[in-house]
């Protein structure tokens, strides 16, 4: 794959010791690729990516692997609160939910797939680990938001998709509901990665923890409520990572 050399200064040393075993995905979130480059590379925002992936398929290399990019913020994943520490990241330029959010062209969507397997022959990155920025910062973030095709990147061997017949129908629980259901699937979604409270009250931060999962596996309706949709859509991949 040919990569555009565009350095960033917003990068430093990743703690000893510690393994890369995360991919995350972001958009851009600004009205031009070119806005972005510049705000990626600007020393005074203190902000970074390893790579920026343009609509027209472009792969710009902002930050050495090696090196901890400043990507992800806040966040955490499977207990892990130092993202940025273990993680890759790509942000792929999309207007966002700010500025006119659209599809991904197939260009786009292709450059990334080449480069994200790339990154995987290199790093030990389990598929539940290939994540997008609103699953490590729920409160937070978005990107890159219900028209990314996950399912796409999954067939290619990039992360991983529900494989899952219709669901059964059950209850749908709202918010502020309490319910040893809800306790359950609270606790399914920490096994999935999630930072979420366990105890059966489907409470604010556990609403966005659902938007961000619908947003990244059940990207038709994300309106943060527990039906069996969800649950059966977050049973079939514990499944297809614990058996």
């Amino acid at each position: 794959m040919s990569l555009i050399e565009h350095p960033s200064p917003n990068h430093d040393a990743r703690p000893a010791g510690t393994p890369i075993d995360m991919l995350v995905l972001h958009y851009t979130g600004m009205p031009t690729g070119a806005a972005a480059l510049g705000r990626l590379c600007d020393a005074s925002a203190k902000v970074s990516a390893h790579y920026v992936v343009e609509e027209d398929g472009r792969v710009f290399r902002l930050v050495a692997e090696k090196r901890r990019a400043w990507h992800a913020g806040v966040g955490c994943w499977r207990g892990h609160r130092d993202v940025n520490a273990r993680s890759i990241g790509i942000e792929i330029v999309n207007p966002g939910h700010e500025f006119g959010y659209r599809s991904f062209p197939a260009k786009q969507m292709a450059a990334l797939r080449d480069l994200a397997r790339d990154i995987l022959g290199r790093h030990p990155i389990p598929t539940r680990n290939v994540v997008a920025h609103s699953d490590v910062a729920p409160e937070r973030k978005e990107d890159p938001g219900e028209l990314f095709d996950w399912s796409y990147l999954a067939s290619k061997g990039v992360g991983l998709w529900p494989t899952t017949r219709a669901a059964s129908r059950g209850r749908t629980f709202k918010p502020g509901e309490r319910d040893p259901a809800i306790a359950d699937a609270q606790a399914k979604l920490a096994r999935w990665g999630y930072d979420v409270p366990t105890h059966g009250t489907l409470d604010a931060q556990t609403g966005r923890v659902l938007v961000a999962f619908q947003r990244h596996f059940r990207p038709e309706r994300f309106d943060g409520r527990l039906d069996a949709g969800t649950l059966a859509r977050l049973d079939a991949l514990l499944h297809a990572v614990d058996g």
